[in-house]
């Protein structure tokens, strides 16, 4: 019995990048759960808008500017679009896609940079999406009212929230190439932006060196910094040294995880 040799052709080029991250993007929107995961932002930003339209023509006294629109959009943006982008990891492993994605394209390394990319263009065209509706919104309910127009959110204020929720984007994508797991992701999430920051504010109380030093370690405390009309260089400074401990080395010991570990 007799076995022929494959010839396998090691000098084609391996799959583009960008190719990559429009499969990442494409199996984000083709299943049935992120079709409606993606729609449930454009709602709730929708539903958002029509709460703060009606406070404002309903309310002779409600003085309504185009910020608060941006605040009750960027609300529930800051919750959807970590969890979209633990599932974009998580699904790999929770649906047991891992070992055809893996084979297909077998550099793992770049797979995780198109699905952090594919993660971000999702989250920032959303952020735009959410915010051009509020602003919809904001003209209607200031036309009705008989208002005076105050866009009170400047060019670099959007820049900076674009960059605050593209940074929380990015902690839940973190978690979920570190955990792995849908689930366990999502509470590890909503541990980390609700449960910690509690924690380390009681802790800021009760010692005051701890408070000088909190926003260098706390980066839900630094990154909240880009919500406000500025940010000094002290304060870039803290959300980078801030960001390295909670984000780039859990992302790192996160990607060399599954660099190494047996896809099933």
């Amino acid at each position: 019995m007799s076995t022929a040799a494959i010839a396998v052709d090691t000098t084609r080029p391996g799959v583009p990048l960008s190719r990559l991250v429009k499969v990442e993007l494409r199996k984000m929107f083709n299943t049935r759960s992120g079709f409606w995961l993606m729609m449930s932002i454009a709602a709730l930003a929708t539903i958002a808008t029509v709460i703060v339209l009606l406070i404002q023509v309903l309310n002779d006294n409600a003085d309504v500017t185009y910020g608060i629109y941006s605040q009750a959009v960027g609300t529930p943006m800051a919750i959807l679009l970590p969890v979209i982008a633990i599932l974009s990891v998580t699904s790999e492993w929770t649906q047991r896609t891992g070992l055809i994605t893996f084979t297909l394209a077998p550099n793992r390394a770049q797979i995780i940079w198109a699905k952090a990319l594919s993660a971000i263009i999702v989250g920032l065209v959303s952020m735009v999406l959410a915010m051009a509706i509020g602003a919809v919104g904001y003209v209607v309910g200031t036309t009705i009212a008989g208002d005076t127009y105050d866009w009170d959110v400047t060019v670099r204020q959007f820049v900076f929230i674009l960059i605050a929720n593209v940074l929380g984007l990015l902690i839940g994508f973190m978690l979920g190439v570190l955990i792995r797991n849908s689930a366990a992701a999502i509470v590890g999430y909503f541990v980390y932006s609700l449960v910690i920051p509690g924690l380390l504010a009681v802790l800021a109380e009760l010692w005051g060196w701890f408070k000088d030093v909190q926003p260098w370690i706390d980066f839900n405390y630094s990154s909240s910094k880009l919500f406000s009309d500025s940010v000094s260089g002290e304060e870039w400074a803290q959300i980078g040294t801030s960001g390295l401990i909670w984000l780039v080395i859990p992302l790192t010991l996160g990607v060399l995880a599954v660099m190494k570990s047996e896809v099933k």
